[in-house]
Formats: C-alpha cells, structure tokens, sequence
C-alpha cells in the first residue's frame, strides 16, 4: 500500500489528551506519514513532543505517574490568575523536549494559543517550541496564563479546540482530526479500580478545596465542577462549528466521558483508547 501523507489535527481535552499518543502510534503502525501537526493545549503538547522526536520518552514519563506524583507536580499560585503556576510540570516537559525552534522541526507544526491581550486565536509556527507549548496549554484559572513580552496566553482550546484551519494549505493526501470532546457513547468504557477511584476523588478534591477557600459552606456544586463541566460544554460546542466549516478526511472520535481533563493518572488507558479509536475511524473510513 502506498503511504498517504497526513496533516494531523490534535484537539484540546487535557488529560484525554494521551489518547493523542495512541493516535500517532497506531497511524505509524499502519504506515501513515505524518507531515504536518497543528494542536491545541494537550494536543499542541503531545504534537509538539511526536515533532521534536520527544513522544516516547514523555509516554515513559508519564505512564508511571500516581496521584501522588502529579499532586507533588502541582505548585499552588498566590495570585488570582490560576490555582497552579506550572513550573514544576513545564520543567520535567521542558527537560524533555530541550531547547528548539518550531521552524526547524523536521515537519510542520503549529501550536494554537487564545491571545487574551488582543481577544484572538494566536498560532505559533515560530520560536521556542516549549513556550508555545506553554502558551497553548494554559487551561483557565487552573494554570497561570504564559506571559511573552507583553501578551498573555491560555489554552487555544477557549478559541479552537481542534484547529484545522492551520492544515489549509498542507500539501497532504489526507488531514485526520483527533476530537477529544466527541459527545458519543463510550465504547471504551472501563470499570475504574479502587485505587482510580480514589486518586480520582483525591485530585478533584484538591482542586475544589482550593477554589472554596475562605468560604463557610461548600455549595452543591462546587466552582471546579461548574469550570470543567462549562468548559467541555463550550469546547463541544466550537468543535462542532469549526469541523463545519473546515471538514477533515478522517474523524477519530474520543468520547468525552472516557474521563475528566484531570485524571492524568490514567496515561496507559487513554493511550490504548487512542489506537482502538484509530482502528475504528479508519477501518470505517477505507474498510482497512
């Protein structure tokens, strides 16, 4: 079979976003030839380290992670602008992906951030990969918006959470979406061991236990319940309109309630989620 070329198109969903390395690892298994990335948040991260020739050795990283190890990951921030600044968890990423420009990865990559200094969607194609990176995974008042000269940045997911519009012009047989936020029936749904369970419960109850500080009484539903479940809304919501607008040749559809943004504990599973996802959407698509 001849190998067809991909513009790759990775959306935003934190941590359903290792589903991303999945994708990748399945579309090279099967001899697909990645020439072009664009992501945002998670998926400009994942893009940008499969880039840099970086993946493998973050999935190492990662894979072994438990709760206790992402809480020590988590620095608390004393200002208003997000609960965590993200120098612990940018450092062990920066570590990895070393210092390089985007303009010399060997493909084409593009990190979408939401340029709040001047209200729009920024792309970075330009300069220092782990500061775009940085810029684009900003989530809304949980990490600290990235400051680069005198613009701040958050997630490009609040803009554009699966950013086809940067893949256009690619010179690509196909441009293949990975949507984080498929509002669809969970196929791949696992029964949670006891111990997922109780890290899941330990990571949301630090977030909350910091969005009700100094309040006398916890309300029915609680300010970190009402941010994740606005913004999966908003990021379903956008993904629709702009998949209408630029349609890719292939969807690879990962339901929504496979897990929350947080549950970055979950590395192994959401991975095998993205091959299984990948299997379907192309089997579906060219019956392979």
């Amino acid at each position: 079979m001849k190998t067809k070329t991909v513009s790759l198109i990775l959306g935003s969903g934190g941590a359903r976003g290792y589903a991303h390395i999945g994708v990748i690892e399945e579309l090279l298994n099967l001899g697909y030839q990645i020439d072009s990335i664009s992501g945002s948040s998670m998926g400009a991260l994942i893009g940008g380290l499969y880039a840099c020739g970086k993946m493998e050795e973050y999935k190492q990283w990662v894979i072994p992670l438990s709760k206790f190890d992402i809480l020590k990951l988590l620095d608390i921030s004393f200002n208003s602008s997000g609960f965590i600044k993200g120098e612990k968890i940018f450092q062990g990423i920066n570590k990895i992906i070393g210092k390089v420009n985007i303009e010399d990865l060997p493909i084409k990559f593009t990190a979408v951030a939401t340029d709040l200094t001047a209200k729009k969607e920024a792309w970075f194609q330009k300069g220092d990969l782990a500061t775009a990176i940085r810029a684009s995974a900003s989530i809304p008042t949980i990490l600290t918006p990235k400051k680069i000269k005198t613009h701040y940045f958050v997630d490009g997911g609040v803009l554009n959470p699966l950013p086809v519009a940067p893949t256009i012009s690619d010179m690509t047989e196909i441009k293949i979406c990975v949507n984080l936020n498929a509002d669809i029936p969970n196929i791949y749904k696992k029964k949670n061991t006891q111990k997922q369970i109780e890290q899941k419960n330990n990571i949301f109850s630090y977030f909350e236990n910091k969005a009700s500080k100094g309040k006398n009484k916890k309300e029915e539903l609680g300010y970190f319940q009402i941010m994740q479940t606005s913004l999966n809304l908003m990021q379903n919501a956008l993904t629709r309109y702009k998949t209408a607008e630029y349609t890719p040749d292939v969807m690879i559809n990962i339901p929504i309630d496979i897990g929350d943004f947080y549950e970055f504990y979950k590395a192994e599973e959401f991975i095998e989620i993205g091959k299984d996802a990948t299997k379907k959407a192309l089997s579906e698509k060219f019956g392979t």
